[in-house]
């Protein structure tokens, strides 16, 4: 027991820095760029695009920030609006797709995942489905009564605050970071000792063959689903070393884990915002399994026609 849990610290650390290694300088960034003009001049560019989605202008505030931050930075510009209750859910949904892209997509880079399916997934997911409940949901058109939630009054001025602020936003969110992966990569560790995995991997199998995917992939996908994209690449990028993950199943179960991730905390922290989470999380839930279905497919058929043809070709050269 002792040896698996030095060894799960010891991967956890290692884990924790790789991963601190994008997100805080990420995170500092940002945190300055929010005290500069950037941010009104990325809101006015992304304004048109609002009202396509059925979306006033003042909704590119909680995009900007949820995409370029977090979850919590959105919902709280959210809180800040006037909006009605499909405005809201709107941005729920979006903001569920399309949350962190940069630390997020840069940890998920470090699993082999390419950049272009990163970003074309999580944008093109949070665009269609705003697309879509514009056009197929016809209600909604209260005012959305947000539930109390504690936000800070505190006004930041100067550049040395700033500053200091930017650099223990970074600190908390490696904080945050290691407070997760380490427990999570220790108790991964001695499960794997203990032969715990692969019970879990046989109970998880027919889900993971169903999704196109083989059952060595079951741990990234329970890490995602419980912990989050960020803290389930730390598990998928140890998971690719060590279990032999393939470059496609990586690739299937960020694709699942894009839609659908952190089901519990995601979906429990839209709540204030007055709006239904069920349908949210239904919503996040069928959307992952069905584009993982179709990508597989595609993935498959063209392995099939990339083998059949290397077949016919050696056949060939063979007479």
């Amino acid at each position: 027991m002792k040896a698996s849990i030095g060894k799960g610290l010891k991967v956890g650390l290692k884990t924790t820095w790789t991963l601190g290694k994008v997100i805080f300088p990420i995170t500092l960034i940002v945190t300055l760029l929010q005290y500069t003009p950037v941010f009104p001049w990325l809101m006015e560019m992304m304004a048109p695009l609002m009202s396509v989605l059925g979306l006033p202008g003042e909704a590119s505030i909680p995009l900007v920030l949820g995409n370029l931050l977090n979850l919590y930075a959105g919902i709280g510009a959210i809180l800040t609006l006037d909006l009605t209750v499909k405005e809201v859910f709107t941005l729920a949904v979006m903001l569920s797709f399309s949350h962190n892209l940069l630390i997020e997509t840069g940890v998920a880079l470090k699993t082999g995942v390419k950049l272009w399916i990163i970003l074309v997934t999580r944008i093109g997911l949070a665009i269609v489905a705003a697309v879509v409940i514009n056009l197929i949901w016809s209600g909604g058109s209260e005012r959305a009564q947000y539930g109390f939630v504690s936000q800070s009054e505190e006004v930041i001025e100067g550049w040395g605050a700033i500053v200091l602020e930017a650099i223990w936003s970074a600190t908390v969110g490696i904080l945050q970071l290691a407070i997760i992966v380490i427990p999570l990569m220790v108790a991964i560790q001695v499960i794997k000792d203990r032969g715990g995995l692969t019970v879990f991997s046989r109970w998880m199998a027919p889900v993971t063959r169903a999704l196109g995917m083989q059952p060595n992939t079951s741990t990234t996908m329970a890490a995602g689903l419980v912990f989050g994209l960020a803290y389930g690449a730390g598990v998928m990028i140890q998971a690719v070393k060590e279990d032999g993950v393939s470059k496609k199943d990586a690739t299937l179960a960020f694709i699942f884990l894009v839609a659908c991730h952190a089901v519990v905390e995601d979906t429990l922290i839209f709540i204030p915002l007055g709006i239904p989470v069920w349908p949210l999380l239904l919503i996040r839930l069928g959307v992952a399994v069905i584009l993982t279905l179709v990508v597989a497919t595609i993935w498959n058929r063209r392995q099939k026609r990339s083998n059949l043809y290397e077949q016919q070709k050696h056949q060939h050269h063979s007479v």
